[in-house]
């Protein structure tokens, strides 16, 4: 895996900047940033002054006098008592809340999609990456048949995606006959085998194969609105069929005999997610009325036949782009391991520059088409407001310190990944400049806005790590990449793998 290195001299992110003071920041602008021989004796300078306050000398272990020193600092300002009497009635979000921030952001965008379709509601499941492709697959349809409202079926491709997960776990541990149970890589494989969560790549693969049917008919059921139980269920029996595969290839049976013992459990995985969800329809009958209140109908219709004639978009001719800073930008990326259809096109990735992002995104917006999002929806955002700024939440007030890390930090440390997945429906601009983004989410319309959020540009630059957009969109330069060989990264690489929130 290739690491960027970002040289001291890079000018600092807006992320970076809203957590220093303003002698620092004027001194970043002027090419004195972290790590500059000026910044790093303030930094020593500070340090040495906290110690220097503190006759403890730090060791191995908390020693008792070091916690009285602890409790004596933090008992000597009174702002901590005040911290303490609303933090401990108040989460962070609620009380840290900066009102500045939402007001100076209100959810009004010079560029939106003329369609505004109804919030969607994944309840307590991962399937965000599910309804994201979904809601931007019904903007099409909607427009085109004049309708108020419309939701595609995300339990139906709930169901395959389960169906194919289970058969891609155990042929991965078939694959995997020979290395150590106690290893990294079986471990990881027997850590989540039917997690809700995925990729674009993956939603693609099964519309691909098994289409698309309108929420009414297949609606939700209980295991697809909260899907713990099913989850646990698969899960335990993939990790039983996982430790009778190995023990008989251990006991010299065949790769034919293994897959025979392999179509008899998916048998029963296929009565499991059956039973949970009951069985996707062969055929539909799609009836409706336009908004002009005319009377429209279609009769046995395949879920193949309704995607290709009805929804009418290709998701094989769209392409993931990521900014992804650990890596270097105008290359081909791929997971190993990562999928959930075997024999279908592998998960693939174009890392370009966040800048480049952006104006591919700002592009499709105002040619009104929305664009699947994929970002890390948990840092810094104000759920009552649905507000998504860096600033969105005072810690700094409350504790007295900010946060260091850059975009590239992060992700090489744990603290940041895709998390989730959204619409981006529009954009606004102001002398030329994004200054915030309308996100349709999937958490229903008690989150946010009426179930919609705003993010400001600066949280995108951060937080925002990928969008898919059809590949007639690239330049020639960024499509030429998709040519290139993959690089190949290891399957327990957090930033590009599944997700769902």
């Amino acid at each position: 895996m290739t690491v960027v290195h970002i040289p001291n001299s890079t000018i600092l992110s807006s992320y970076a900047r809203h957590f220093m003071t303003e002698q620092q920041e004027k001194e970043a602008k002027g090419g004195r940033g972290f790590g500059s021989d000026d910044s790093s004796k303030a930094a020593k300078s500070t340090v040495a002054s906290v110690e220097d306050s503190s006759s403890v000398k730090a060791g191995q272990d908390i020693t008792i006098p070091q916690l009285e020193d602890y409790c004596n600092d933090f008992t000597a300002d009174i702002k901590n008592k005040l911290a303490t009497l609303t933090l401990s009635h108040e989460t962070y979000s609620e009380a840290l809340e900066n009102r500045e921030v939402y007001l100076k952001h209100p959810p009004v965008f010079s560029h939106k999609l003329e369609i505004d379709a109804p919030i969607t509601n994944q309840k307590n499941s991962g399937r965000c990456w599910i309804f994201a492709g979904l809601n931007m697959l019904r903007q099409h349809m909607m427009k085109e048949y004049n309708l108020d409202e419309l939701e595609l079926s995300e339990p139906f491709v709930f169901f395959y995606d389960k169906l194919e997960k289970s058969n891609w776990f155990l042929e991965n541990i078939l694959r995997t006959l020979d290395e150590d149970l106690d290893g990294r890589l079986v471990q990881l494989l027997l850590a989540g085998p039917v997690q809700d969560g995925g990729q674009w790549d993956m939603f693609v693969a099964l519309v691909d194969k098994y289409g698309v049917v309108p929420k009414e008919a297949y609606p939700e059921t209980v295991h697809t609105a909260d899907s713990g139980q099913m989850d646990w269920l698969i899960t335990t029996k993939l990790r039983e069929y996982a430790k009778e595969i190995r023990t008989e290839h251990a006991n010299g049976k065949s790769i034919d005999e293994l897959r025979k013992m392999k179509d008899r459990m998916l048998r029963e995985i296929h009565k499991v997610i059956s039973v949970s969800l009951g069985q996707p329809p062969k055929t539909i009958d799609w009836s409706f009325y336009s908004k002009d209140k005319k009377f429209h109908e279609f009769r046995n219709v395949t879920p193949l036949e309704f995607y290709k004639n009805h929804v009418k978009q290709d998701c094989t001719k769209f392409v993931s782009l990521i900014n992804d800073p650990r890596n270097e930008y105008m290359k081909k990326y791929t997971v190993d391991y990562l999928g959930n259809v075997y024999g279908a096109e592998s998960v693939y990735y174009i890392n370009i520059s966040i800048q480049c992002l952006k104006e591919y995104a700002i592009r499709i917006i105002k040619s009104g088409r929305p664009i699947w999002l994929g970002c890390d929806v948990g840092k810094f955002v104000s759920p009552n407001h649905g507000m998504m700024d860096t600033k969105a939440i005072d810690y700094e007030s409350a504790f007295d310190f900010g946060f260091g890390m850059t975009k590239a930090e992060r992700l090489q440390y744990s603290d940041s990944t895709i998390s989730h997945a959204m619409v981006l429906t529009g954009v606004h601009i102001e002398d030329g400049k994004p200054v915030r983004w309308r996100v349709e989410n999937s958490w229903g319309e008690s989150v946010g806005n009426k179930g919609y959020l705003t993010m400001t540009d600066r949280w995108f630059d951060e937080f925002v790590y990928q969008i898919v957009i059809e590949k007639s969109e690239l330049s020639k330069e960024v499509l030429d990449v998709l040519g290139q060989e993959a690089v190949v990264l290891p399957p327990w690489d957090l930033m590009l793998g599944v997700f769902g929130k």
